[in-house]
């Protein structure tokens, strides 16, 4: 099967999730014996061209934009364009394959000009994001996401409440849309011994300080705030021998202002962005990972800090339940609570056998639930019943 793949994103552009999904199922299926093209933004110094683990990269360049909107506008006009040529010069292809609505204006246009069945992987609505459409803005993207939804022959998300969230806020058919879980490579996370750790430790935090730590973006709707509301419990119930440490790009400003008047700026330590590397460094040393998303449609957070094996708290909302299983793989507490997740983060923290458990398990169920080329068979079942389909139909 030959397949036409098109990502805004793509290593070593990484924005959020899709770059690492897409990065990583790929090469499964090319493995399972598909031949796929995949057409992305250029980044950098990253080449134009390069096959990478048999997956056959083309980087498009695209117009330089101050506006966002216009930049995606840019992007899908060169898409388009690039895969318009590779389907006349490599074709033809089974199926073209879209993830997330930044790029289904080509994806919609090269499905109709050559008469391609277009599968979309809906990764994210800007209606959950939200909780509504309010805006003018928030109204443009849920019209893409819905004409992108309608397009497509079926439809991939990350979780049963996706299926229901696309289903309701993308009037998208239940039965047109197939859960299919996201996945990790276990492996990829070296697991350093021939490191000085607790040098490396105190540079965030003190020998008799816990580290607890977020790791995101600084976007609303992932909830840093109320992680750091809890902190002044949390605090006080371990004599204040805790670090609350967050990681991540973006504007912190509002979150440090917030950790002043709170009176625990003291307790907290901002990294900015880290590498990969150092990051997998700094997860071997820390006692707890917490992630009190407002709206998360999967949590592929939660499976890094399974597969580096620190115990996670995260917030019941979106895909989260369905990934941490409460009280056996991590804990689930109320979503946009501070006691309740206060009350999760001292269980993992007071409880150093139960947090072992939780670890235990949590990295079994990677390999039971979460592993690539299981989720790569899941994935061809749904390319090949579109191509049976389509072979059954003229168009």
């Amino acid at each position: 099967m030959k397949i036409l793949v098109l990502s805004w994103e793509f290593p070593p552009r990484i924005v959020g999730g899709i770059a690492r999904h897409v990065a990583e199922l790929y090469p499964e299926l090319v493995k399972l014996g598909h031949e796929v093209h995949l057409i992305t933004a250029e980044f950098g110094h990253a080449s134009m061209y390069e096959v990478v683990e048999g997956v056959k990269v083309h980087r498009v360049p695209v117009a330089h934009s101050n506006d966002f909107f216009h930049w995606v506008v840019n992007l899908n006009l060169s898409m388009g364009d690039h895969g318009g040529k590779l389907i006349l010069e490599e074709g033809p292809f089974d199926l073209i394959h879209a993830h997330d609505w930044l790029v289904g204006d080509a994806a919609i246009a090269l499905k109709h000009s050559f008469k391609i069945p277009l599968i979309a992987t809906i990764h994210a609505t800007e209606y959950g994001r939200y909780n509504g459409i309010h805006t003018e803005i928030q109204g443009y993207i849920n019209g893409k996401e819905t004409l992108l939804a309608y397009n497509a022959w079926r439809i991939i998300v990350c979780s049963d409440y996706m299926r229901q969230e696309v289903e309701r806020a993308l009037h998208s058919p239940w039965d047109k849309i197939d859960v299919i879980y996201n996945g990790i490579r276990a492996e990829k996370k070296q697991h350093h011994v021939d490191f000085h750790a607790l040098d490396f430790r105190r540079q965030f935090a003190t020998d008799n300080e816990k580290i607890v730590y977020y790791l995101g973006r600084m976007t609303y709707e992932k909830g840093v705030p109320v992680l750091l509301n809890a902190a002044p419990k949390i605090l006080s119930e371990m004599g204040g021998n805790v670090k609350f440490v967050i990681v991540g790009g973006g504007n912190t400003d509002h979150l440090k202002r917030q950790t002043w008047d709170l009176g625990i700026w003291h307790h907290c330590y901002f990294t900015g962005f880290l590498s990969d590397d150092y990051l997998d460094k700094f997860q071997t040393v820390a006692d707890c990972a917490v992630f009190p998303s407002l709206y998360e449609p999967f949590g592929i957070v939660a499976l890094e800090s399974f597969a580096s094996r620190v115990p996670v708290v995260v917030s019941d909302t979106g895909g989260f339940p369905e990934v941490v299983q409460h009280t056996k793989t991590g804990i689930v507490t109320w979503v946009n609570n501070s006691d309740s997740l206060a009350w999760g983060i001292l269980e993992v923290l007071k409880n150093p056998g139960y947090r072992q458990w939780l670890v235990d398990n949590a990295y079994e169920d990677l390999k039971r639930r979460f592993s690539w080329p299981k989720l790569a068979r899941q994935t061809q079942e749904v390319y090949q019943r579109v191509v049976q389909e389509r072979s059954q139909i003229s168009w």
